[in-house]
């Protein structure tokens, strides 16, 4: 049995990325939570991870760690995790690793809380291009590929990567066009609803990201009841 830590629904966008890519393909697994209970968490995560960061998944005696890290074992254990369309398959893999390396301002600017709804402050150059970059990708994905998901008809690790982004497109009302389209069917996946509805339980408020929260905009609505 695979063993996935991942630390608070409404702030980690790292642990929705495994933690959604097992769920979507029905990967079992036990599900861990390791919240951030203090700014700095990194000595208490060396616990079980050698970065102090979340997710690890912990899998007979190893321990795999970084979302992409943690995606790429899993392809080498199930099938799904990449598209099997030669032309879907290294298109899903470029943009997932793009998204794993890329898009700072959305994440510096648009942090992630899943239960608060935010008018964002007015958007830098990078944001700006950062979402247009998103837009793009989702536009091109559905386009090409045909639907609902981003690489085709099948649920794939790219859809995972992206579901943080989701999201954020929510929380801030960011405009990704026809791209909308993916975001509406993968915010209505059974998993993407169980984590919400987790988010909108937690008791936990972490100082740190609560500040970055209302540095990024005016919060309008905040639906989090624990």
């Amino acid at each position: 049995m695979y063993e996935l830590i991942t630390a608070n629904r409404n702030y980690s966008s790292w642990s929705l990325r495994p933690w959604m890519l097992m769920q979507g393909l029905g990967i079992a697994f036990e599900d861990r939570i390791e919240p951030f209970a203090q700014p700095v968490n990194y000595e208490a995560f060396r616990s079980f991870s050698p970065t102090g960061q979340v997710p690890a998944l912990l899998h007979e005696g190893r321990t795999i760690y970084d979302s992409l890290g943690i995606a790429l074992y899993l392809a080498d254990r199930h099938e799904g995790v990449w598209p099997v369309d030669p032309d879907a398959r290294p298109w899903a893999q470029c943009a997932t690793a793009e998204m794993h390396s890329g898009f700072s301002a959305l994440r510096n600017d648009c942090t992630m809380n899943v239960g608060v709804r935010v008018t964002p402050k007015p958007m830098s150059d990078a944001l700006t291009a950062n979402v247009a970059r998103i837009r793009e990708l989702f536009e091109q994905g559905l386009a090409r590929f045909g639907g609902p998901w981003l690489a085709g008809a099948q649920f794939s690790a790219v859809d995972a990567f992206f579901a943080p982004v989701a999201f954020r497109i929510r929380t801030y009302g960011l405009d990704v066009g026809a791209g909308q389209a993916w975001v509406d069917h993968i915010l209505s996946h059974p998993a993407m609803q169980e984590w919400e509805r987790q988010a909108l339980l937690e008791e936990w408020r972490e100082e740190s990201h609560e500040a970055e929260l209302a540095a990024a905009g005016v919060i309008t609505a905040d639906y989090r009841t624990g």
